[in-house]
């Protein structure tokens, strides 16, 4: 596994992050999305494309609805590859990157009589590892005044857990959150906040287009917690509306 060093050596760039008060946080400049081609994810590539920000959509596989937002898409990148972490870096080598969004996640059910080994790998690598190291491989690409935001459940939290099943994606979730919290703490100082976002219960195919809300009102709340972090609320694990959810 290739080591990617955390080389802070950035340009200071800021990127159309001015305006009124109430828009001073919102991401204007270069986001780069995993997981951008379906989902949560396409709607989060839509909205930020909207405000006029310069997005980079990351995913393995393309689709027309993503092509037609005119946006760059880097394609094939297989998040959970290391050799994928260094080539999106190469591809970004020139960019910096004023908001992060790891988005790609998996969910496959499980019940104590049916969860299977691999199964919890592929959730554990996707959905907790792959973030991780994504985000190390591209930490010299965020400048001081970044944002990294991990989309993970509240499926994750050991507190609000109340229904048992779904072993490893609980797992993976719960493993995300923590690696959240580290990051937080190793990137304040460099100035770029971290934040833990729950989506909400929504309909799209990974849950089978059951929830109860749809992707747009997710994408629009995530973006609001996202234009309200600074380094002040830096780690915390909230819900798409703002709750702030137990660990």
């Amino acid at each position: 596994m290739p080591s990617f060093p955390l080389d802070w050596s950035v340009r200071r760039v800021r990127i159309g992050m001015g305006g009124g008060s109430k828009r001073r946080n919102a991401v204007m400049g270069i986001a780069v999305i995993t997981g951008a081609n379906r989902g949560i994810g396409l709607e989060l590539v839509r909205q930020l494309r909207s405000r006029g920000a310069t997005v980079v959509a990351v995913c393995r596989k393309g689709c027309p609805a993503l092509d037609a937002l005119g946006v760059r898409v880097e394609c094939p990148i297989d998040v959970t590859e290391p050799a994928a972490w260094s080539r999106l870096a190469d591809r970004l080598a020139h960019d910096d990157i004023e908001l992060l969004i790891q988005n790609a996640g998996v969910l496959i059910a499980d019940s104590l009589e049916n969860v299977g080994l691999d199964d919890v790998r592929a959730q554990l690598e996707l959905n907790a590892i792959a973030p991780l190291f994504l985000t190390r491989a591209l930490a010299s690409r965020l400048h001081p005044g970044a944002k990294v935001a991990l989309i993970t459940s509240r499926m994750g939290s050991i507190g609000d857990n109340s229904s048992g099943s779904y072993y490893g994606y609980r797992m993976s979730k719960a493993a995300l959150n923590a690696a959240g919290v580290s990051l937080a703490h190793d990137l304040k100082p460099r100035g770029i906040a971290v934040v833990i976002l729950h989506p909400g219960s929504v309909r799209t195919g990974m849950t089978g287009g059951h929830g109860m809300i749809e992707p747009d009102e997710s994408a629009r709340g995530l973006l609001q917690r996202i234009d309200e972090l600074g380094l002040e609320t830096s780690g915390r694990f909230l819900h798409q509306n703002g709750e702030i959810l137990p660990w």
